[in-house]
């Protein structure tokens, strides 16, 4: 382990290529206007996976930088990488469909570069006070994102809801560092947890604890885990499809990651407070999220609750608090970006010419007028329900194994009871596709990078079950966990 007294900024490298490549683009769509749009996406794209080889090739021992606010190791680069690559993917999947609809605006693709810049501090914070600088650049960027089409009382009405919901989360978040410091006297990672190592015989004070429930509260929120999850299906539904699809996955991605750190690195002494409110937050999650789905008729709220549902099994792995849970939860979140955006991908494709149609009655016999999109929509539904051989399965197999190695038998068994429930929309949506009659056909699309996105992702989720495939998945996971861990 290295530490650095002075900032060295090459630590924090691909975020401030994200920080100026921001800026700049932000000059050049405003000096170009809107008919710029599609050169800044563009370009958006190449700084994401700029970062992300700056990233990768950064990767190495732990490192701090910034007084010890800021850290860089195994694993903040595994899901630093996921995050770029989702966030890269739904700058590309928002192209066609905002120029389809005639308002294309080129905050939109700036706006989640600046995003990804808060998902990125707060993947690398290691102080309670990165951490929210992190987590309020992202929130601030996602609240303008969800209501960006102006004209719509949908879209305005999401963005306004998360808004007021998020600023209460965030004014949670708050409190509970203000308790931690108050009792624990540092806000730093590291020190937080050399001062509740000596906390002596009685443990930690009631104050820290009382903190440490407000801090989980609000970033809780942020995964939209229950019982913080009333925000979801309405922001979901009102927000348009290619930020929903970004919503999706980027910032549980790292939402999940500062979780991870926060629980294992300043709080690692006070497993006995913090496991029991992970176990109820992931049986809470996966119950309510497989059973709420059931009755719903619109695909983009079905996939809110599959959302909570999914951040309810990521969670069994982090209640396990071992590192096969960790490694499962990587695994997990790994697969479901590649199942998430493929979905979107198809979502996306839900067009006529009257505009898009977000019913799941609209899929009626899809599988006779789109017979390559219903085989790839079916794919991505076996694999959100997690039946073999398809992806999924594998991600839900490694959190249940560490539930179960960590002896928490019955949240693993109601695990598998949750994914028996929410087997049947999943399947429903397949029953639709195939035997229903057909409705009015979807218009081609048009889009070529939509239709490999959707390609790449059904072929990523059917070869899971080759080694070739899933062991540099595998291992690379096990790293980031030993990382975060070590």
């Amino acid at each position: 382990m290295t530490t650095t007294m002075l900032p060295d900024l090459t630590i924090a490298l691909p975020e401030i290529i994200l920080a100026l490549g921001a800026m700049a683009l932000l000059m050049l769509g405003v000096f170009r206007g809107n008919q710029s749009t599609p050169l800044v996406s563009w370009l958006a794209v190449l700084l994401m996976f700029v970062a992300l080889a700056v990233t990768v090739g950064e990767a190495g021992d732990r490192v701090y930088a910034f007084a010890d606010m800021f850290v860089t190791d195994g694993f903040t680069t595994f899901m630093k990488a996921l995050v770029l690559i989702a966030s890269a993917l739904a700058v590309v999947m928002s192209l066609q469909y905002f120029k389809e609809l005639d308002e294309e605006r080129f905050e939109v693709p700036v706006l989640m570069v600046l995003a990804t810049l808060g998902m990125m501090v707060m993947v690398s914070a290691n102080d309670l006070i990165s951490l929210y600088m992190g987590l309020e650049l992202q929130s601030l960027s996602l609240y303008v994102l969800a209501s960006v089409r102006r004209d719509s009382e949908r879209a305005t009405e999401s963005g306004l809801k998360y808004f007021v919901l998020g600023a209460l989360s965030s004014g949670i978040l708050l409190y509970g560092s203000s308790m931690v410091y108050g009792f624990v006297g540092s806000t730093n990672f590291t020190a937080i947890a050399e001062a509740l190592s000596h906390s002596g015989e009685h443990g930690a004070s009631i104050g820290a604890i009382i903190g440490l429930v407000f801090v989980l509260s609000g970033l809780a929120f942020k995964i939209s885990a229950v019982p913080f999850h009333m925000w979801t299906p309405d922001v979901y539904e009102g927000a348009p499809t290619p930020i929903t699809s970004f919503f999706a996955v980027a910032p549980k991605v790292a939402a999940l990651a500062l979780l991870s750190r926060v629980l294992f690195v300043p709080f690692a002494e006070m497993s006995g407070a913090w496991h029991q409110i992970l176990v109820f937050m992931a049986i809470a999650s996966m119950v309510l999220g497989s059973a709420a789905a059931i009755a719903q008729t619109n695909i983009k709220r079905l996939m809110a609750y599959s959302s909570i549902g999914h951040i309810g099994f990521a969670l069994v792995g982090l209640a396990a608090g071992t590192e096969e849970g960790i490694t499962g939860l990587i695994i997990y979140m790994t697969i479901y970006l590649v199942m998430n955006v493929g979905t979107f991908g198809i979502i996306l494709s839900m067009r006529r010419k009257d505009g898009m149609v977000e019913e799941i009655v609209d899929l009626s016999g899809l599988a006779r007028t789109r017979p390559a999109m219903a085989a790839i929509l079916a794919i991505f539904m076996f694999s959100l329900a997690g039946i073999p051989p398809l992806a999924g399965f594998f991600g839900k197999f490694y959190v249940f194994a560490a539930a179960i190695k960590a002896d928490l038998y019955l949240l693993a068994v109601i695990g598998v009871l949750a994914s028996v429930i929410g087997a049947f929309y999943y399947l429903r949506i397949i029953k639709v596709m195939y035997f229903d009659k057909p409705a009015e056909e979807f218009l081609p699309q048009k889009s070529r990078e939509m239709k490999l996105i959707m390609v790449v992702s059904a072929v990523l989720i059917v070869a899971f079950i080759l080694p070739q495939v899933s062991m540099p998945v595998l291992e690379s996971a096990q790293e980031a966990a030993r990382a975060l861990l070590s």
